[in-house]
């Protein structure tokens, strides 16, 4: 087997299509024969959800493996997809960051930065693919996400303030190049959202590529209403409506993800 890589996707700005993408990217690096693992870091279980996992069946959760009660293979729940499996989120993730804080207090010796990367050391073998799902914050789940990853896809929607709060989020993987993950690179910017029929959102493609110049994806993920459908049918778009334009947009992602990596 490759190496593995694994991926978080990160932005602190809600609505910027973050959870779609980490869904639709892991079903379609699934379909393309790559053995994918897909982490719900996010305490609201959406990306959980939109795969169609029950909650009320969920064991042992993300919450369960960082706070030391459950390992990972015990949380990991293969879906109904081609090559997918997922370690879902529950709320109880909400209050996770106090009590790894707290565990670190209590115990000098406790890294409140590691927990995942200590736990997916156990599993990460065996998958080609690790795509984690990060909430829309910079706190201590996401430090966790970025410290386990070798590269980060950062979601930009093509609208009005696209690039704010990047400076912050780029400062926060800088930090965490310089004290905690010296390997973590930018994989790329994603451009999501786009409307085509407005001048403004693609002055806004103009503007990230401006700035981010070769970091950006040649894909653009559409606003597509089918793409807001799918998951409350429990499904990617590759599934729910697989002919569709966003079908085709994150297939495309899945394969740039894969020839940037060399398998």
């Amino acid at each position: 087997m490759k190496m593995t890589k694994i991926i978080s996707l990160v932005n602190q700005k809600g609505g910027v299509g973050k959870t779609t993408t980490s869904i639709n990217l892991a079903a379609s690096l699934g379909k393309l024969g790559k053995k994918t693992l897909l982490i719900d870091l996010d305490p609201q279980g959406n990306t959980t959800t939109g795969l169609g996992v029950n909650k009320g069946d969920i064991k042992n959760s993300i919450y369960e493996v960082l706070n030391g009660s459950s390992d990972c293979k015990r949380a990991i729940i293969k879906t109904k997809f081609k090559n997918l499996s997922i370690i879902p989120a529950t709320i109880n993730l909400a209050g996770l960051d106090v009590e790894l804080l707290e565990k670190g207090y209590q115990d000098l010796e406790f890294k409140k930065n590691e927990q995942l990367r200590n736990a997916l050391s156990l599993v990460k073998d065996n998958y080609e693919y690790i795509i984690i799902d990060c909430p829309p914050s910079l706190g201590l789940l996401t430090t966790n996400a970025l410290v386990a990853s070798d590269s980060v896809i950062i979601p930009v929607q093509c609208e009005f303030f696209a690039l704010e709060g990047i400076t912050q989020l780029l400062n926060t993987i800088i930090m965490t190049q310089t004290r905690l993950n010296p390997n973590l690179k930018i994989e790329g910017v994603l451009l999501t959202l786009l409307d085509s029929r407005t001048n403004l959102g693609l002055e806004v493609v103009e503007e990230v590529r401006k700035f981010f110049k070769e970091k950006v994806f040649n894909t653009i993920i559409p606003r597509l209403i089918r793409l807001v459908e799918a998951p409350s049918h429990g499904e990617p778009i590759n599934e729910y409506d697989p002919s569709s334009r966003a079908a085709e947009a994150y297939l495309n992602l899945a394969r740039e993800v894969i020839e940037r990596n060399g398998n």
